[in-house]
């Protein structure tokens, strides 16, 4: 990557932010201070030391510590001086990039797919689209499709630095010619083999906020999510493992719709802010997670709004492009791994019901009296009408340490029986009750984690929710 720095003027905005997309996509840099010509002669190798030095102090905590820096003029006197003026430096810089320069290994495998930037006709000839193969390889008379429009073209001819190839591969610069496609219809976009590419109105992506954007990552919010060439508006759910795999979680490149997950109302991370709920009150816990412990990977329901052509196991980018870009303020908000696209239109009844993303919730009551040394009486926790037979064997913990199940059935009020297979040694006046279960939204039902707490209400002993994820239960 060559990040070109205004060496009056220092790093800006949008320098930072191409800062910040170069650590994500790019492993070298070569940082350009440019219109060295408009410093004073007299001071100017002493400027270019002092940016110089910034720009080193400023790369110093990123990946790219200690990349070279060189100062140019590519026009000087700007763009309205007379091209008798020569460039200062470019010759030095072509030099540095060439150094820097390693070949990548190329892979001719898997299906063609090139990113487009350029398209135009050429009377007689057809419509001529350039850009470079991200993956596969091509050849004359193959059919490509332009994705975006649906479209299937043959590929009459392909040029390569102005000379005619009859086949290219990963990595390559060409130009394809198509007959009978208007360049109108595609500025710039994706090309690829037939039905390689899939579109989607919704995806699961793996999230990774950049340490630069200020503010929460918060549920329900939008941001404007790149893909490619492509950037739409895109509402996110945040979800994370299981408090319990906070430390061990393995981090996956594959998105596992066997476990269970944790809805978050934002983003975790050490220094983040209270989340806000719907009822507009701060949320300290901000998903039942702590500051102190946060997830090693956390992952995005992301809901475009509009669908979106992109490969699998692409790059996404969050960003805020709607802030003030003349603030002090990076714009980037995170980035991630499309890990999978949901394409069904209706994937909300047809896919999302495979992603179990649970909320916890709470359930208030009392324990009416303690019948004999081995049971307590529960009431006030639901209704006269509900099946309490579907929340039986869940467990119970006592605030004193007691554990103990629901047994059954008391009356027909709702009431209910609770065993404790260690003997009752008091007799204490009602206690409160705090049921805590999982509610899996996709479709909106409630699922038992569960465990019970029974707290002391007049002594307000302090209580502590036991998770049990093995007792599941419909309600």
């Amino acid at each position: 990557m060559m990040l070109v720095i205004d060496v009056t003027k220092g790093m800006q905005t949008q320098s930072a932010e191409c800062l910040v997309i170069g650590q994500i996509a790019c492993q070298k840099l070569v940082v350009v201070l440019n219109k060295m010509d408009l410093l004073a002669e007299g001071k100017r190798q002493a400027a270019i030391d002092k940016m110089t030095k910034k720009m080193q102090k400023t790369l110093e905590n990123t990946k790219f510590r200690g990349a070279p820096i060189i100062p140019v003029a590519a026009k000087p006197g700007g763009p309205e001086a007379p091209e008798t003026e020569a460039p200062q430096g470019i010759s030095e810089l072509i030099e540095l990039l060439t150094s820097q320069i390693s070949i990548p290994m190329r892979d001719p495998s898997g299906p063609f797919l090139m990113s487009v930037d350029h398209c135009f006709s050429i009377k007689g000839q057809g419509t001529v689209m350039t850009g470079t193969i991200l993956s596969g390889s091509i050849s004359l008379g193959d059919n490509v499709e332009i994705p975006a429009l649906k479209v299937v073209k043959k590929v009459k001819s392909m040029q390569m630095f102005h000379m005619p190839v009859t086949s290219a591969m990963q990595g390559d610069r060409l130009g394809i010619c198509v007959t009978q496609f208007d360049p109108k219809l595609l500025e710039r976009g994706l090309v690829c083999a037939p039905e390689s590419l899939q579109t989607v109105y919704a995806a699961l992506i793996s999230v990774e906020k950049i340490p630069y954007f200020r503010g929460p990552l918060q549920t329900k919010a939008k941001f404007h999510i790149t893909v490619g060439h492509e950037t739409v508006m895109g509402r996110l759910m945040f979800f994370s493992p299981d408090p319990d795999s906070f430390d061990h979680e393995p981090v996956l490149d594959t998105f596992d719709f066997s476990q269970e997950y944790l809805f978050q109302e934002q983003y975790l991370c050490k220094d983040m802010e209270p989340a806000v709920t719907d009822s507009g009150q701060a949320n300290e816990k901000a998903g039942q997670a702590t500051e102190s412990r946060c997830p090693r990977q956390q992952w995005a329901l992301v809901e475009f709004e509009k669908p979106v052509t992109c490969p699998r196991l692409c790059l996404v980018i969050g960003s805020r492009l709607d802030a003030d870009i003349h603030t002090n303020m990076c714009r980037l908000a995170f980035h991630g791994v499309l890990l999978h696209g949901l394409e069904d239109k209706n994937y909300a009844e047809s896919l999302l019901p495979r992603l179990r993303v649970y909320k916890l919730k709470h359930k208030h009551g009392l324990v009416e009296r303690v019948i004999d040394d081995y049971s307590v009486i529960g009431r006030s926790l639901f209704k006269k009408e509900t099946n309490i037979q579907l929340f039986v064997g869940l467990k119970v913990h006592l605030s004193t340490g007691e554990l103990g199940v629901i047994d059954s059935a008391f009356g027909q009020s709702g009431k209910f029986k609770i065993h404790i297979p260690g003997e009752v040694t008091y007799q204490w006046e009602p206690l409160d009750l705090i049921l805590g279960f999982k509610i899996l939204p996709y479709p909106i039902r409630c699922s038992s984690a569960a465990s019970l707490v029974l707290t002391s209400a007049k002594l307000g002993a302090p209580s502590a929710l036991l998770w049990a994820p093995g007792n599941m239960h419909k309600a």
